[in-house]
């Protein structure tokens, strides 16, 4: 990736050479006779491309994707054509070989492969959350394909977080690890492969909150010599009981993550003493009935806690994973989390959808479980397509990549698991589309339940429909998942753009009536087809929903569409040729920096002062009729209490090139010290950031400060950089940007 590369023009150091060399040697050892040829020659081309390229820790840039096929060969046992595809990963992108080349040299699946993780990182957009929704998508339109794009662009992000610390710009490296927590660290989850998931977490973990990470840090090297005592005088006195019922086991200490123990601590408000699953240990058989055999014999030995048994083996996760989980109450009063499960539980449980998936075979997928795996790309796929709005999106996927699930029953006895909160709607949905938009209600374990029941773990759900139920928008607060919600949002949608069509067809129908034209018939021939595109709509259809949503009034549509040679009278042409049609044309107005309206050339645009949007906000345009349109930030308080008209939104975005400074306001609580204003302005204005607005407050009885400033800032980024640094000062509690 390009922020860990730069060129030099001299020659690697002999250390270099020697790393190189080594990775290699090691690499190529990993396979025999034709497979090995074909690895060697796939780091030779990719020596030449790279010469002259290294990454930002000093090593020759074929370091990368030769660790990057290592690990993917060591850790997920890929094949020839994806370890030589890793190798050969960013040789498209960053030198002068072509997929051309690669597929004459390699063949047509090692060229795929290549240009598949070449093209997620080409994502040429206007924002950090476009960037994110584009990569995901192709992301996930690869992985759909061929999963081995997806395994090579996790192994890559991996090594770069690895080395993230040679990156010298702060405010890169958090960018880059809280997209991989957001985004890389989620979809090796979904994947089931955990090893990358925890490493992934944890190097991130470090950039995002390196206080946080240093403190649980030092409070896990301190308890752990006491703790892992005790977990191997736990793990002998079960070892034994086993022993004596006859059965084999490996029994293992379970390490827990930081980036966890951190989750924990902040979701449910405990301390790190009350992270209980710290003292933990894994049992490992040999078939599934072993797996409760010993959770018997581990509940008849000590008293289990109430709430906190799963059965992962019945009901396995989304991605695979399968293990019983039960805590009990152990010696000295401590609680000891177990997880069982058979070996073959614990290669899906480290490796996921990586531990099976056919590569030589040309199959998909082999299994149940991986089946339901795909099953779930080809449902986000389906509803990408349906979706354009980048925000929502990323919050569909992120619901779908760390559901808590429930598992309920067809009326047939069919499994179907759902995020916690789902309601029958959800349920409907999931069965088919039509029986959710005609749902009316459920019957439940044999009753009658309204549509907002939470469904919960053993329901029997059957759905109840009816010809002349439809949905509604309150509909969106009942349901949770992805595909329910996408498909009651595209059937509003819908009904919103006939009843658009029809006011726009009757608005324009009146307007051509004043200078004797008959709409219908312009609309009919076709010859409104010329003009849409000039208001930037690909059909007819689209230009007169425009109309009706009041985005193009029905007077431009007929200055556009009619000649004046055609109309008859004096009265008419006058009309048609008026100053005032002239006039009523949009203005353009911007206040700073540039906004782009979609489907509108030249529309008067202003900025809402309650919540001061800048570059890199998400943003929302408001029609206000013979304003134009007031843009507010997406969480603007004043907007979310507003009663808005649907079809009064339009949808509008930033226009990055020569961003232009605007006003933001902070509020900053510090400690009541002498000098702490000085280091705050020098510290924001250090960035090129002018202030123009300070006022200070002092609450003597608390000993804080109250500062209140009003800078001027280029976007988002630049803002975070400012809080960044001020928050870094001794001294300082909060910084929160205010929409007031």
């Amino acid at each position: 990736m390009e922020y860990h590369k730069e060129k030099r023009d001299t020659a690697p150091t002999p250390e270099g050479e020697e790393k190189v060399e080594r990775l290699s040697q090691e690499l190529v050892s990993l396979f025999k006779g034709e497979d090995r040829a074909i690895i060697e020659k796939a780091i030779e081309v990719g020596k030449e491309a790279h010469q002259g390229q290294f990454r930002k820790s000093g090593d020759p840039y074929i370091v990368h994707p030769l660790t990057v096929a290592k690990i993917l060969r060591d850790n997920m046992h890929m094949d020839t054509t994806g370890v030589a595809a890793a190798v050969l990963h960013d040789v498209v992108e960053d030198t002068h070989l072509t997929a051309e080349d690669i597929e004459r040299e390699f063949g047509k699946e090692v060229a795929f492969l290549v240009e598949g993780v070449s093209k997620i990182g080409r994502v040429e957009v206007k924002s950090r959350l476009q960037q994110q929704a584009e990569t995901v998508r192709k992301m996930i339109l690869a992985m759909s394909q061929d999963i081995r794009v997806l395994l090579i662009k996790l192994a890559d992000r991996l090594h770069n977080m690895r080395t993230i610390e040679f990156i010298p710009d702060e405010a890169k490296r958090r960018k880059i690890a809280e997209e991989t927590l957001d985004i890389y660290a989620p979809l090796a989850h979904r994947l089931g492969i955990a090893w990358i998931k925890w490493e992934l977490e944890d190097l991130a973990f470090k950039q995002v909150n390196p206080e946080m990470h240093a403190k649980i840090q030092a409070l896990v090297a301190k308890s752990r010599e006491e703790r892992e005592a005790y977990i191997e005088a736990m793990r002998k006195i079960v070892q034994q009981k086993l022993e004596e019922k006859g059965i084999k086991a490996t029994i293992q200490g379970r390490p827990k993550n930081f980036y966890s123990i951190y989750k924990k601590m902040e979701e449910n408000g405990l301390s790190f003493e009350e992270v209980y699953d710290l003292t933990a240990l894994r049992v490992i058989v040999d078939t599934p009935d072993e797996c409760y055999t010993v959770l018997g014999i581990i509940h008849s030995n000590w008293p289990h806690v109430p709430g906190r048994f799963k059965d992962y083996i019945t009901l396995p996760k989304p991605n695979m994973y399968q293990s019983l989980h039960t805590t009990v109450i152990g010696p000295k009063g401590e609680r000891v989390e177990f997880q069982i499960r058979t070996w073959e539980m614990h290669r899906i449980a480290e490796e996921g959808i990586a531990a099976h998936w056919g590569y030589k075979e040309k199959k998909n997928l082999v299994k149940d479980e991986e089946r339901r795996v795909i099953q779930w790309v080809r449902n986000i796929l389906e509803w990408q397509h349906e979706t354009s709005d980048h925000k929502d999106f990323l919050r569909k996927l992120k619901v779908d990549l760390f559901p808590e699930k429930v598992y309920v029953f067809t009326p047939k006895g069919e499994v179907k698991s759902f995020p916690k909160g789902s309601t029958p709607l959800d349920f409907a949905y999931a069965i088919h589309t039509d029986v959710g938009h005609h749902c009316t209600g459920a019957r439940v374990n044999g009753k009658l339940v309204s549509l907002n029941y939470q469904l919960k773990t053993g329901d029997q759900v059957e759905i109840i429909t009816s010809t002349n139920a439809h949905p509604s928008r309150d509909w969106l607060k009942l349901v949770q998942t992805s595909r329910a919600r996408t498909k009651i949002q595209a059937w509003l949608r819908a009904q919103e753009r006939e009843r658009a069509f029809a006011v726009g067809k009757s608005l324009c129908q009146a307007e051509f009536r004043k200078v004797g034209k008959n709409f219908n018939k312009y609309l009919e021939e076709g010859r409104l087809d010329p003009i849409s595109s000039d208001f930037g709509f690909r059909t007819s259809e689209d230009l007169v929903v425009a109309v009706g949503f009041g985005k193009v009034s029905a007077r431009q549509v007929a200055i556009k569409a009619i000649s004046p040679e055609e109309v008859e009278g004096e009265k008419e042409k006058k009309r048609l040729s008026s100053q005032l049609f002239d006039n009523l044309k949009p203005r353009k107005k911007m206040e700073g920096a540039k906004i782009s309206v979609k489907g509108v050339d030249d529309v008067l645009v202003r900025f809402a002062r309650c919540c001061n949007p800048i570059p890199g906000d998400e943003i929302v345009g408001y029609i206000t009729r013979g304003k134009g349109i007031t843009v507010h930030a997406a969480n603007c308080p004043n907007l979310m209490t507003l009663q808005l008209e649907p079809e009064r939104q339009i949808e509008v975005e930033w226009e990055t090139e020569n961003p232009v400074p605007m006003p933001v306001k902070l509020l900053v609580e510090t400690e009541d010290t002498p000098g702490i204003l000085a280091e705050i302005t020098t510290a924001i204005s250090k960035h090129g950031v002018n202030i123009e607005e300070g006022v200070l407050k002092t609450d003597p009885s608390r000993k804080r400060g109250i500062l209140k400033f009003t800078v001027d800032v280029k976007n988002t980024e630049q803002l975070e950089e400012v809080m960044h640094s001020v928050r870094k000062i001794h001294g300082v509690i909060f910084v929160n940007r205010i929409f007031a």
